[in-house]
């Protein structure tokens, strides 16, 4: 593995599996955070994987839909997706591209499929925004494939989203508010991967394609098959390994906000009262 300097290394501390669900106009998901097992991890408030080659199961898409104070990130690893908003902003997010919106004090945007069929496969993942910020006027973040640089060691291909990995490629999503580490990682078979994390940031692995190892907080070994969501311990690195076949997982992570959530649907606010206040704005065209 990397000589990596650490006091610690991360643990697996609890490991999710995602639910079944329907959002949008039906679009069928799996729900890893924003369940009754994993409400959020702070700053993380939810985590949807959808992955599916039958239009049936995503072609209604995400129609209009408002979003105040937090983030949304669209990651594409096959298939095509239009956004639209109430602002006149418009594109195409396509395979291997990202799409980071600050929804701030308010947005209405719709997210359609631009396929009428094959695979649509990706990930929508909310980052929660401090209360300081949660009003500041809506931005977007938008790379597509060719502009997310990808790190090679050996048996292991990183594609590098956000944050900065321990060989110094970083990434082109900038969010000081939350620090977020985003890594899209490829492991060979039988291949270890060490890489650091900041010592105080919540973190979590995500396995896409086959399985990972790595050690237990209650001891011993534990294998994160795919679909899983394994929560880290605190600590400044993460060393796992992959098994008898190749594997690919995300590696996320972020700074804990550590503020009140009061949320209902499409928003995220500190107070209930900021709560009827997005709801009343929304009503009344303010957004």
């Amino acid at each position: 593995m990397n000589d990596i300097s650490t006091t610690e290394t991360r643990k697996l501390r609890k490991l999710i599996t995602g639910m079944p669900a329907t959002d949008g106009a039906g679009v069928k998901l799996t729900r890893v955070i924003g369940q009754p097992a994993l409400q959020e991890l702070d700053p993380f408030l939810l985590l949807d994987a959808f992955r599916s080659d039958d239009p049936d199961d995503y072609i209604a898409g995400f129609p209009s839909h408002p979003h105040r104070g937090f983030e949304t990130v669209t990651y594409l690893l096959e298939g095509r997706m239009r956004h639209k908003d109430n602002a006149g902003n418009e594109g195409v997010i396509e395979a291997g591209g990202i799409q980071w919106m600050t929804a701030g004090r308010g947005i209405i945007h719709s997210e359609m499929p631009e396929q009428e069929d094959g695979r649509l496969e990706g990930f929508q993942l909310w980052v929660n925004l401090p209360a300081s910020h949660k009003m500041t006027e809506p931005a977007y973040q938008e790379h597509n494939a060719s502009n997310i640089p990808v790190e090679s060691r050996p048996g292991t291909k990183i594609r590098v989203i956000a944050g900065e990995t321990s060989l110094g490629t970083a990434g082109p999503i900038l969010q000081p508010l939350t620090e977020p580490l985003y890594l899209d990682v490829s492991l060979d078979a039988n291949t270890a991967f060490s890489e650091k994390i900041a010592k105080h940031h919540n973190a979590f692995v995500y396995v896409i394609e086959g399985s990972v190892t790595l050690e237990s907080d209650q001891g011993g070994t534990v294998s994160v098959v795919r679909d899983q969501l394994a929560i880290l311990t605190q600590g400044a690195t993460i060393e796992l390994e992959s098994t008898e076949q190749a594997a690919r997982f995300l590696l996320i992570g972020g700074k804990p906000l550590g503020e009140p959530i009061v949320r209902s649907g499409p928003f995220v606010m500190n107070t209930r009262e900021e709560l009827q206040q997005a709801y009343s704005d929304y009503q009344s065209g303010n957004f």
